[in-house]
């Protein structure tokens, strides 16, 4: 059986804290870093300088999820900066392969996210050069939002797409995932799932990934 990962994110934590957030999330499989820049997306986060800060402290690998203008330019340095993997919007590359080997030659594993009305059949060609493709289940930009089942199709179709491939593939999703919404894109073939407000939200942050663990598997 494929193993499921959480990760959970930060733009749920408390900022002021979030040395003492990282910790609360430590069983969970990396700690998902959403850049914003408030020009791709309409809300504005946190930059290089402090993804270098969260790299110094986390216990978990960092999974950066780049919601910004101009990723050519920008995406590498976070790679540099020691990220496990990086995802840039296709919407937003104009050179997604060259910008993916730039980001594995850089030591990161290459990811590419596609906003929930981009459809995948354009990329499929190019899955090759990915470690990570990332489903929007959510208009990206702001966490808390309702999952958009409309997602579902495009999920199934990306799995299918990757199954029986050369080299594995994750596929991602992010938003609106809870332990209600988390079987369902499991069950279309998502194998990483990003949660927010589910995990920091719970005043057991540690037994909400273990919840969201075992809600994403179907028994019987």
């Amino acid at each position: 059986m494929t193993h499921l990962r959480i990760n959970p994110s930060i733009l749920s934590a408390d900022f002021v804290n979030l040395e003492a957030e990282l910790q609360r999330i430590a069983s969970a499989d990396a700690v998902h870093v959403d850049v914003m820049d408030n020009h791709f997306v309409p809300n504005l986060t946190l930059g290089l300088p402090v993804v270098r800060r969260i790299q110094a402290v986390s216990p978990l690998p960092l999974d950066v999820h780049l919601m910004i203008e101009d990723a050519d330019r920008w995406a590498p340095a976070y790679a540099e900066a020691g990220a496990a993997s990086v995802t840039f919007h296709a919407e937003a590359a104009a050179a997604p392969v060259r910008l993916a080997r730039e980001l594995r030659d850089a030591g990161a594993k290459a990811g590419m996210a596609l906003r929930p009305a981009t459809p995948v059949e354009p990329y499929l060609d190019m899955l090759g050069e990915l470690d990570l493709l990332l489903v929007m289940t959510v208009e990206p930009g702001f966490g808390g939002q309702s999952f958009l089942d409309l997602t579902l199709p495009k999920i199934r179709r990306a799995a299918e797409a990757v199954r029986g491939a050369d080299r594995p593939l994750a596929i991602q999703v992010d938003g609106g995932i809870t332990e209600e919404t988390i079987l369902r894109a499991a069950d279309a073939g998502a194998t990483v799932f990003v949660a927010g407000s589910s995990v920091y939200g719970a005043d057991d942050a540690a037994a909400a990934i273990t919840a969201l663990r075992a809600a994403a598997v179907r028994e019987g």
